[in-house]
């Protein structure tokens, strides 16, 4: 493997490890508990961060109750609200324009996905700079 390759992938993960710390902080910071586990994946125009062991303790007793379709409507609820918060977020780590926000939840086994869809590099950047530099 080439210096550059090298180079190349310790900048993207440390980019995907700041991702997946920001979602994690937010999700903790929104909910009262974070995942565990968090892992980003970084690819062209897609940065999707997988999520796991997310649901709170008090959301993991619904679930038992047989309450799965309200923890999923309450997490919408939360991601809706989140995602500015997110985007902007992952929008200043990576430094390009997030153009769209997916994100689902799935009970068992308990995992999130969030995914962000980036605007091509060279409207990432202008877009930021403008928004950095006011």
């Amino acid at each position: 493997m080439s210096s550059t390759q090298i180079e190349h992938d310790t900048l993207t993960g440390s980019k995907a490890a700041a991702c997946s710390n920001l979602v994690v902080r937010l999700m903790s910071e929104y909910t009262g508990r974070g995942p565990t586990k968090a892992r980003t994946y970084l690819q062209d125009r897609l940065a999707v961060v997988v999520l796991e062991d997310t649901l709170t303790k008090g959301e993991r007793s619904l679930v038992r109750d047989g309450e799965s379709a309200l923890v999923l409507t309450n997490r919408r609820a939360y991601q809706h609200t989140m995602r500015k918060e997110l985007s902007k977020g992952i929008e200043q780590i990576l430094d390009r324009k997030i153009v769209a926000f997916m994100s689902e939840n799935h009970i068992d086994p308990d995992m999130a996905v969030e995914i962000f869809v980036l605007a091509p590099e060279s409207v990432g950047n202008d877009h930021l700079a403008a928004v950095n530099n006011a």
